[in-house]
């Protein structure tokens, strides 16, 4: 007797419409992140309906890039891959010893400057957005510590400093007392 795919798999064939439960993992597959499933009414109701969501959102690791620099990355992608396409077709173009090859070479040179200028003008748009709307950054603990230890010694400096001073406009000529 021959099993169709969906038989194999434990899944419901088309013209049999019977449930069958899916193992639920509590971890994705390529990861270590855990995943927030479906609570334990929300499995129910899909029991009944038969209907499995395909995927479950997860939170973004990282904010997205801002427009400009997002604009410029998408504009330096293509260029590239123009580029490299064109690269493809001058060698090829060349092994065959087509009268194409010297034209593509031609293009793809300029395709080359003109890919590394949209590489640069991803990074310099990046560092102007960073500069001009900040980045926000938050010390690390120990960074914050030594500059809180360093301020203290600059107070208890400025105090020996100053205590110094006074005694020297007493005229005890450094006598703190009488004996």
């Amino acid at each position: 007797m021959l099993m169709s795919t969906a038989e194999r798999r434990g899944a419901p064939a088309d013209d049999d419409m019977s449930e069958v439960e899916a193992p639920v993992t509590s971890e994705a597959p390529d990861r270590d992140v855990p995943v927030a499933g479906p609570g334990p009414e929300a499995r129910a109701s899909e029991r009944q309906s038969g209907y499995r969501p395909l995927w479950s959102e997860e939170p973004a690791r990282r904010r997205r890039l801002p427009d400009p620099v997002r604009t410029a990355a998408v504009r330096a992608v293509l260029v590239v891959a123009v580029t490299l396409i064109l690269a493809m077709v001058a060698f090829l173009s060349t092994l065959a010893e087509s009268w194409l090859a010297f034209p593509m070479v031609l293009a793809s040179v300029a395709g080359t400057v003109v890919a590394t200028w949209g590489v640069l003008d991803v990074w310099v748009t990046r560092q102007v957005w960073n500069q001009r709307h900040g980045v926000v950054s938050e010390p690390s603990s120990t960074a914050r510590a030594m500059r809180r230890e360093r301020r203290r010694a600059r107070r208890q400096a400025r105090t020996a400093e100053r205590g110094r001073g006074r005694i020297g406009r007493r005229g005890g000529a450094g006598q703190l007392s009488h004996p």
